[in-house]
This record gives structure tokens, sequence and C-alpha cells, in this order.
């Protein structure tokens, strides 16, 4: 069915996402040097108090409402969540500040490449042996020295509904560091039923996307902060099979308690 509100929906967005991006993302990087980072409020640093926002408000602006069950683990975790869409990593920045594992081209890419290289993710190069060791390296010493990462360990966006395999190499670091792993589910409902329509059509690039994403109906975000996993004496394969599961079964409409 056509949707004949969604050139309406364009006029008074677009004119909204670039105000923000004008006025709010220098403000937001400017945030995210040292004195934002040392400066705190109710026990949260300035820089993530305006990452948060920043990110919430973006998702607004593409009509996605957020919902959340569960909490998140204090301290250094691997974060580690199945992935829909390129605006998962808006929704989870706005839990929390978190450095990404992304492929390069995301660096590339407009505001959101901007941001994420501010951020702090680390990218790599799909396919290159070398480029994974630099990215599991850097992963490893940030989670050692206290900080969150993410990842998306389906290894990309990938066509199909549903949770898919979870990749084991992007589990090592957890466990050299010794961190613990929060699984994550995200899914997307609009009218009670799943919205799979928000991720990549086939051939269609990202401003294809990002467009057609900013005239969409509003829909429902689900984000499920799930109970975190030790990583202590189990090999890779094993910890990446356990964090599928508990995402496979949230997607499921199986919640345990967060």
């Amino acid at each position: 069915m056509t949707d004949r509100f969604r050139y309406l929906r364009l006029l008074y967005r677009f004119p909204g996402l670039l105000l923000h991006t004008v006025l709010s993302t220098p403000l937001t990087v400017l945030c995210q040097t040292a004195p934002g980072r040392a400066l705190r409020f109710g026990g949260r640093t300035l820089s993530e108090i305006m990452l948060n926002w920043w990110a919430g408000t973006s998702c607004r602006l593409f009509g996605i409402r957020r919902q959340m069950r569960g909490r998140l683990t204090v301290g250094a975790q691997l974060i580690a969540a199945n992935h829909i869409s390129w605006i998962d990593i808006l929704l989870l920045h706005s839990l929390a500040s978190m450095g990404f594992v992304a492929k390069a081209e995301i660096s590339r890419w407009p505001v959101i490449g901007f941001l994420a290289r501010v951020g702090g993710t680390v990218f790599h190069q799909r396919g290159s042996h070398d480029s994974a060791s630099g990215a599991a390296a850097a992963m490893a010493a940030r989670l050692s020295e206290g900080g969150r990462v993410a990842v998306f360990p389906e290894g990309g966006i990938l066509p199909g509904e549903g949770v898919k395999r979870f990749h084991a190499r992007m589990f090592g670091p957890a466990i050299e560091a010794e961190v613990p792993v929060q699984p994550v589910m995200l899914r997307y409902l609009r009218n009670g039923h799943s919205y799979d329509d928000i991720t990549f059509r086939p051939g269609e690039h990202f401003l294809g996307n990002f467009f057609r994403l900013l005239m969409q109906a509003p829909c429902l975000a689900e984000v499920y902060l799930l109970p975190p996993i030790d990583p202590a004496g189990r090999q890779r394969r094993d910890l990446a099979a356990e964090t599928e599961a508990a995402v496979r079964a949230a997607y499921a409409g199986e919640h345990p308690d967060g």
C-alpha cells in the first residue's frame, strides 16, 4: 500500500534533522573532548549525556520511538547485538557511550561516520586478516581500560529476517580482557508486527535508505538488555553460541528479566 504521507513527513523531518545536525552535532562533538569527559552530573559524564541525547533525538527525527527492557551492566563489557539497520548504532548510543567495531566504509558516511570516529569506533577492513587482528587488539585494550565495546557478531546487515549466526572471533577480546558479555536484542515493530523494511533493500545504498527511513511512518524500536554472560573458562565458540541463543530467545518472544 502506498504511503500517502511520506513526503509530508520529509517536509518537516528533514529541516528538523538539518537543524539538529548543524546546531547539535558540533556541541556534542565538543563535549567528547577531555573537559566533557571530566565533567560529571549525577554519576555520568557530560560527554555521555550529550551523546545519549544526540542519538536519541536523531532516532525520534526518523520517527523511531524506543522501548527498553533490562539494565546495562556497569563498567567494562562487550555488548553483542543483532544487526538490522544502521540506526541500531544510534539506538545503542542513546543508552550509553560505547565504542563500536564497524566496517571501514562507515567512516566515510555523512554525519554518522564523523560521529563514529569521534566516538572512538574501531574500523576494520572486511577480508583483511591484519585489519581484523588490529581491531581485536584495540577492542581488548579498550575493555582492559574499563570501556564498553559494542559489536554486531552477525558480521554485518545480512538479508533475511531474524537473528543470524554469531561469529566467534568477535568474542575473543572479552575473554582476553576478562570482562562480561551483555547480549542485546534489537527489533523494530509497526502496528504490533515485525517491521523488517527498515533494513537495506536489495541494491539500496546508504543515502537511498537514509531518505526512505526519513519518510517512513513511525515505528517502535525494542531494545532488550539481557543478563550478562561471564566469559571465564569459556572458548570463543561457546561464548558466541550462548550469546546468540539468548538474543534468539528474546527475539522469539522469550524475554528473561535483565
